[in-house]
C-alpha cells in the first residue's frame, strides 16, 4: 500500500465520508496481456476472512507454490492503529484460498511481501519504509516463521523488487515520496549485498505511470517484463506492463507491452476504481497470478 501506512482517500468528499477498502482476486490467462478473473468474478480473500487481527483490508499479494501447495502472502491493515503486517493463506489448487493467520508484524508498517527461494532457502522483502531501510527476512520454518536477516539497502525505498538476471541480483524501487514518479535500479552479486546504485538512475524520473512498482518481476524465456503502478491520475489506477531490452551494469532501456495497462478497476464492485499489484506464475498452459483492487466504503 501507500508509502506512509496510511489509508488513501481522493477527494475532499470522499475523504470525509469514505475509506479505500482492498480485496484480493485471482486472475489467469494465456497471455500476460488478457489476465480475467480465473475462477469467478468475486475476491478470493477480504479483511472478513482475516480472523486473528480485525483488519481493514488486505492487499499486496504474492505467491509461491511449494510441495503442491499455493502459499500467499500479504498486507493485512489493522483497523486500530492503520499499521501493516503480513497475512498468510494457502491454497490447493491457487483458486479457492484459506487464510490462515499473520506471519510477520514490527512496530513499523509492513507491506508488499515480495518472496523468493533461492537455493531451497525462503526469503521475503517487505516494504518498511518506516524504518528507513529494505530489509530482508529468512524463514527459519516455511511459511510461518521468519527472523529479520539484515539491511540490504538504506533509505525511503517503496515496493522493492528483486529479481535474478544474467549472473547478477537486480532490484527496482521507487523513491519513497507523495509524487511516486522516481524509480531507481540497483544490483548485486549476492542477495545480501552490498548493493550498487545503477549508473543512470533514477532510470524513471517524473513519469507516475511506470515509475513505482507493481509486483513480481518476470524472468522467462530471456524475456524481463516489470509491472508498474499507473498513479496518474490517482494512486493505484492500473497497471502497466514494460519489457526490459537492455540491462547492463551501465546500460538500461526497456517499452511498454501492447495492451498496456494490462490490469484496470472498473469491473467489479471490489476492483471498481484500480488495481495496484500482481504476481503472475507461468503453470504450463496459461499464467495465474494473484492481484488486488481497491473501492471506497463509507466510514
Amino acid at each position: 500500500m501507500n508509502e506512509t501506512g496510511k489509508i488513501a482517500t481522493s477527494g475532499s468528499a470522499a475523504a470525509l465520508t469514505d475509506i479505500e477498502i482492498w480485496s484480493i482476486g485471482i486472475y489467469s490467462g494465456a497471455t500476460l496481456s488478457n489476465l480475467e478473473p480465473a475462477l469467478c468474478a468475486k475476491p478470493v480473500l477480504g479483511a472478513n476472512d482475516v480472523d486473528d487481527v480485525r483488519a481493514l483490508f488486505v492487499a499486496d499479494p504474492f505467491m509461491l507454490k511449494v510441495e503442491g501447495t499455493w502459499h500467499m502472502f500479504f498486507e493485512v491493515l489493522l483497523a486500530e492503529s492503520e499499521k501493516g503486517e503480513i497475512g498468510w493463506a494457502t491454497s490447493d489448487d491457487g483458486l479457492s484460498w484459506t487464510y490462515r493467520k499473520v506471519v510477520l508484524r514490527e512496530p513499523f508498517h509492513l507491506s508488499y511481501p515480495y518472496v523468493f527461494c533461492v537455493d531451497g532457502q525462503f526469503y521475503m522483502i517487505p516494504e518498511s519504509i518506516k524504518s528507513r531501510a529494505v530489509r530482508l527476512y529468512k524463514a527459519d520454518r516455511f511459511p510461518d516463521k521468519w527472523s529479520f536477516a539484515g539491511n540490504i539497502l538504506e533509505g525511503l525505498w517503496a515496493d522493492p523488487s528483486v529479481f535474478f538476471f544474467e549472473g547478477r541480483w537486480w532490484m527496482f524501487a521507487c523513491h519513497a515520496s507523495p509524487k511516486n514518479d522516481q524509480l531507481a535500479l540497483f544490483h548485486a552479486e549476492d542477495i545480501f549485498g552490498p548493493w550498487r546504485p545503477h549508473a543512470l538512475n533514477p532510470i524513471v524520473d517524473g513519469d507516475n505511470r511506470i515509475a513505482r512498482p507493481a509486483g513480481r518481476v518476470v524472468v522467462r524465456d530471456d524475456r524481463v517484463i516489470r509491472f508498474a503502478q499507473d498513479c496518474n491520475p490517482n494512486y493505484g489506477t492500473s497497471i502497466r506492463a514494460l519489457e526490459i531490452s537492455e540491462l547492463t551494469q551501465s546500460a538500461f532501456s526497456e517499452k511498454e507491452i501492447e495492451n498496456s495497462p494490462i490490469l484496470r478497476g472498473g469491473d467489479q464492485s471490489w476492483n471498481l476504481l484500480g488495481m495496484h499489484n500482481v504476481d503472475p506464475h507461468w503453470i504450463g498452459d496459461r499464467w495465474l497470478a494473484c492481484v488486488d483492487g481497491w473501492r471506497f466504503e463509507p466510514r
